[in-house]
């Protein structure tokens, strides 16, 4: 662990000294380093001009099957909220011809996290899907820009399943409240003084019928392999981070707990009717993860006596191996479509230079650098720019978010053959 590392460890405990500290230590760093904006064979996709690009989060393709048409947002200033309270706009970029298309707005978009745009499966061509606020509710919209048609379902949704016809959901209103950047503000939160509700913490919702199914409550998880750190009536509950499985028959969520200024996190699979409760992990630290396959997943974890770092393990058992162990910073991982890569990044280093890193599973030594680029400063913490890189369908190209050129914008850097 280098000594960053120890010194953000230490001072997670003090979130306001721990931003001033690390910003003052940045600033000195990045006045003495030479100025670098980027590195790398990158351009730009999204259109440039003085609005801001971005697409979301890690876990989403932002290409169509084709590989020819790419989903953004378009916003305004989204270095100033973390939740606007002016629309975003959704375009569809056409990448051969530099043109685009305006396909709606969205009321609920957070910096982080977009509005959940995406394809939905399992064609990934014809039909589109985000989230909305209409008629003083959460929403999601099925678009179909070619039959110019859509359909509104009573629910926002956080994670889809491949076959498109399953999603889950959870409280976006709670979610903003603790961990702002990847909820909704738009309505307020109905448990903001309920430190562990007694209500549904995750529900199932059915993209072809529009039912709405509650499947976990936050005392379903307090109640999972219990630890007297969750204990007590001022203990703060919350989930964040559900995924399904690539056939869709189980998903990983993250159940986080705040004791004090102590936050703690486990990693737990279930079947998607929320039964047959698996705990992968639970080192009181666990951060990004992607499933690799059916039984596998690949996190970024702490685990006692090895330390943090990316871990595979399989799921409904213990077995676990590291990879990589010289990487102990987090990143946002996921799997090729042929599984040989992986590709995640880096948070800003000390003179606010990030990386968008492709690693082979079998060679702990084997990293190719695929772009370096500057994080401007007032693209920091909960407003800050991650990269968020993404396979396109083929494996041949990567997508991911930056803010070198001064403003958000949507980047893709071409796969060497190699890797």
């Amino acid at each position: 662990m280098s000594l960053e590392q120890k010194a953000n460890t230490l001072l997670n405990r003090f979130p306001a000294l721990k931003r001033a500290v690390k910003r003052s230590y940045q600033l000195a760093m990045y006045t003495l380093s030479p100025k670098v904006k980027a590195q790398g064979a990158i351009r730009r996709v999204s259109p440039d001009d003085e609005k801001e690009y971005f697409f979301g989060y890690y876990d989403k393709s932002p290409w169509d099957a084709s590989g020819r048409y790419m989903l953004c947002l378009r916003a305004d200033e989204t270095y100033k909220q973390v939740c606007s309270d002016k629309p975003a706009e959704i375009l569809c970029l056409d990448t051969e011809s530099g043109r685009f298309e305006l396909l709606g707005k969205t009321r609920t978009w957070n910096v982080q996290q977009g509005c959940m745009l995406q394809w939905l499966g399992p064609g990934f061509d014809r039909k589109i899907l985000y989230n909305d606020f209409q008629n003083g509710s959460y929403c999601s919209v099925i678009v179909c820009p070619k039959e110019r048609s859509e359909r509104v379902l009573p629910a926002a949704v956080y994670c889809v399943a491949a076959d498109g016809e399953s999603a889950l959901t959870l409280d976006f209103s709670r979610l903003h409240r603790l961990r702002p950047g990847y909820g909704y503000r738009n309505l307020p939160d109905s448990t903001e003084n309920e430190p562990l509700p007694d209500s549904p913490a995750i529900w199932a919702v059915d993209l072809l019928s529009g039912e709405v199914r509650p499947l976990l409550k936050y005392t379903d998880f307090a109640a999972f392999c219990p630890r007297p750190e969750m204990q007590g009536k001022d203990v703060v509950h919350k989930v964040n981070h559900l995924m399904f499985s690539p056939s869709g028959k189980r998903f990983m969520v993250l159940h986080r707990w705040f004791s004090g200024k102590r936050k703690y996190s486990r990693l737990i699979t279930a079947n998607r009717e929320g039964g047959d409760l698996c705990l992968l992990l639970d080192d009181d630290m666990v951060s990004h993860c992607c499933w690799k396959n059916d039984e596998e997943i690949l996190a970024f974890a702490n685990k006692r006596g090895m330390g943090q770092g990316y871990y595979l393990l399989r799921d409904k058992t213990s077995a676990f191996r590291r990879l990589w162990p010289k990487i102990s910073a987090d990143g946002h991982p996921s799997y090729s479509p042929d599984k040989k890569f992986v590709l995640t990044d880096t948070y800003p280093d000390r003179t606010r230079m990030a990386e968008v890193r492709i690693l082979r599973e079998d060679d702990e030594d084997g990293m190719r650098v695929a772009a370096r680029v500057f994080a401007p400063f007032r693209y920091d913490n909960d407003l800050r720019c991650d990269l968020h890189p993404r396979w396109s369908r083929d494996g041949k190209r990567i997508a991911f978010d930056a803010a070198f050129e001064g403003r958000r914008g949507l980047y893709v850097a071409e796969v060497e053959s190699d890797a």
